[in-house]
Formats: C-alpha cells, structure tokens, sequence
C-alpha cells in the first residue's frame, strides 16, 4: 500500500493526501509537478526511472476499512539527498530515454 508522503522531497512543498500536483515513481519517491517538470526532468534521482501522478486516496470509506481514516497517510517527510547539481547531471544521462526504456 502506498504511504501517500506528505511533501516534495526536493522543494519540501506540502503535498497532502488529496494533492493533485503529486508525483510518484516506482519506488513511491515523491516530488510535486513543478519539481518533476523543471528540476528532475521527469527522472527520479534516487532511481532514474519516470514519473507518474500519484492516486488519491478516498477520503469517505465506501467499503468497509479502505480510506484514509483507515489507511492513513505518512506524516514522516522525506528530502533528497542530492543537490541540484547531481541531480541535473544525473538526469542529463536518461532523460532522453523513453521511461519505459530505462
């Protein structure tokens, strides 16, 4: 189950629960749109694979035992440990490859 992080690891932006600007790869790193699209070129500088929105938890359980009163978020924030200079230097080396491809 995902943890549903409560922010972008690089700029720190509140990303809630219901955040539509959330960005996940497969590893549930999560960063907002903007990061994605401006900084980290749609690869991930923990893992080099893409990004992909990532779902929205409901909120009113309309099966028994599946919500966020249920599963809640994670209330633990998470930062990158790279800086913007590695992660452009690391992204320059995939993201002209399809994310499919890498």
């Amino acid at each position: 189950m995902l943890e549903i992080r409560p922010n972008c690891e690089y700029c720190d932006k509140d990303l809630p629960p219901d955040a539509d600007d959330a960005m996940i790869c497969t590893y549930e790193c999560t960063f907002c749109q903007q990061c994605v699209a401006e900084i980290l070129e749609n690869v991930c500088p923990n893992c080099g694979g893409g990004f992909t929105p990532r779902p929205i938890r409901p909120k009113t359980a309309r099966r028994k035992g599946v919500s966020l009163a249920y599963q809640q978020a994670a209330t633990k924030r998470v930062h990158t440990k790279f800086g913007l200079d590695e992660i452009k230097a690391f992204s320059a080396l995939a993201k002209t490859i399809d994310p499919k491809a890498r």
